[in-house]
């Protein structure tokens, strides 16, 4: 909040947060949208937001002199469906609506970042979707990624699965990038018997900022979905910091990397399925799964086990957090362990010695897989002593998967099998997330 003599100020003259004003000062006029003061700094900070997009901070003194310019604007946005031209001669797909930063924008009244009113006013910010496909769009939901659970899993997984079924040729979703590569893996294994391109994507940038990255994965998602014969779960998002062309990653072998980068997502131990330009052209780089001629129902598999968890291991970690665990019932754990797979287990502080706890655990039913917390490589049982210790005890070794890959997995699994069945199938390859040799180089560029 501004400070009471700010605040007076603006009284006095009729501006409220939103208007348009103009601050002049011994470094000369600064014009822009009055900007709500944030939580830090001095509170006789003016805070504007020139018409090129960026905020700057004005100190009033007693020389400086703000006027109003022009009230703030009270329209709703103007998109909706009609802004977007549909062609019955193009494929249909659909695009179902959940939220996050692509489905944002800046409000400029409160400050803060807003969710957009209706889906449609993001397509209608590319129209040249309009000559890649028919779209059919659905509000789904509209919540951050952070705040999605498995019951959001099961109702996005619902969806897809029923417009496919009405005969979209492609789906994407739209959704917030912070937990996209769990829902991508969730989709991956709840999907059954899929015969058409899921494409997730989202944006790391709001669709107004100029920087905005939500455009170009719209687009290449739509060629994706429309033109591509990919029957998988995918996630497209940047290949790269420009807006050539964007990457499509394999559902259970994606790991968001980067807080801000555009091209935030990159494959783990696999090779990108395809690389797609904004012009529509679409390179295979990797063998996937393709569309067969017959249709199929898609059905969906989708029972999860919420009583399962994953656990990183480090330096000073007690086994109490897994006597914890199981203690309230857990039936599932991935430990996230130390290079090729280890816990602590001869420590000279018995306390944090893992290998009662682990065996417990396990002879109580407790499923106890093995993911490194490395980003690249795979976990392996066979070359240290403490790894074939932990394996005698029942871990189970999960090869190259991703530590979230391996969690989403093992609460779908003790949700739709019986406790044996989840045990063999853990470490065997059901949607890609397990490859016998690493495809990818583990370096990533610039």
């Amino acid at each position: 909040m501004y400070s009471e003599k700010i605040l007076a100020l603006f009284k006095k003259d009729g501006i409220e947060i939103g208007d348009k004003v103009s601050i002049t000062d011994s470094r000369g006029e600064t014009e822009g949208i009055l900007m709500p003061r944030p939580d830090v700094g001095e509170s006789d900070i003016i805070v504007i937001k020139r018409d090129d997009g960026y905020n700057v901070g004005i100190k009033y003194t007693a020389k400086a002199k703000i006027k109003k310019k022009a009230a703030r604007k009270q329209e709703e946005p103007k998109s909706s469906h009609a802004a977007i031209k549909s062609n019955a001669k193009l494929p249909k797909i659909s695009l179902l609506y959940t939220g996050g930063t692509i489905g944002s924008k800046l409000d400029y009244v409160s400050g803060g970042v807003r969710t957009l009113t209706k889906p449609e006013e993001l397509l209608a910010e590319v129209p040249e979707l309009s000559g890649v496909s028919e779209i059919e769009v659905k509000n789904v939901m509209n919540v951050f990624s952070e705040d999605i659970t498995y019951v959001e899993w099961q109702k996005i997984a619902e969806e897809t699965a029923a417009a496919l079924n009405k005969g979209s040729r492609g789906v994407i979703i739209t959704l917030g990038t912070d937990t996209m590569h769990y829902t991508a893996a969730a989709l991956s294994f709840m999907l059954q018997g899929l015969n058409a391109p899921v494409i997730m994507t989202g944006a790391q940038r709001s669709s107004d900022r100029g920087s905005s990255d939500a455009f170009i994965n719209l687009l290449c998602s739509a060629y994706a979905a429309s033109r591509s014969d990919i029957a998988e779960v995918a996630i497209c998002m940047h290949a790269d910091s420009s807006d050539r062309e964007c990457m499509l990653i394999r559902g259970t072998k994606a790991r968001k990397l980067h807080t801000s980068r555009r091209d935030a997502f990159k494959p783990v131990n696999n090779s990108p399925i395809a690389h797609v330009s904004r012009g529509g052209e679409i390179k295979y780089s990797s063998d996937y799964k393709k569309t067969e001629d017959q249709k199929s129902k898609v059905t969906v598999k989708g029972l999860f086990e919420p009583k399962v968890s994953l656990l990183k291991v480090h330096p000073n970690s007690s086994p109490d957090v897994l006597e914890y665990l199981s203690g309230k019932g857990y039936r599932g754990v991935i430990l996230e362990g130390t290079g090729l797979g280890h816990t602590p287990m001869n420590t000279k502080h018995k306390d944090y010695n893992w290998s009662s706890s682990i065996k417990k655990a396990v002879d109580d039913g407790m499923i106890i897989g093995m993911a490194s917390q490395c980003i690249y490589g795979r976990v392996n049982s066979k070359v240290y002593s403490t790894a074939r210790e932990l394996a005698k005890l029942g871990v189970i070794y999960c090869e190259d998967m991703l530590p979230e890959t391996a969690y989403v997995k093992l609460g779908f699994l003790l949700g739709n099998y019986k406790h044996d069945e989840a045990t063999a199938m853990l470490a065997k390859n059901i949607a890609g997330e397990i490859t016998e040799r690493t495809e990818a180089d583990w370096t990533v560029s610039d």
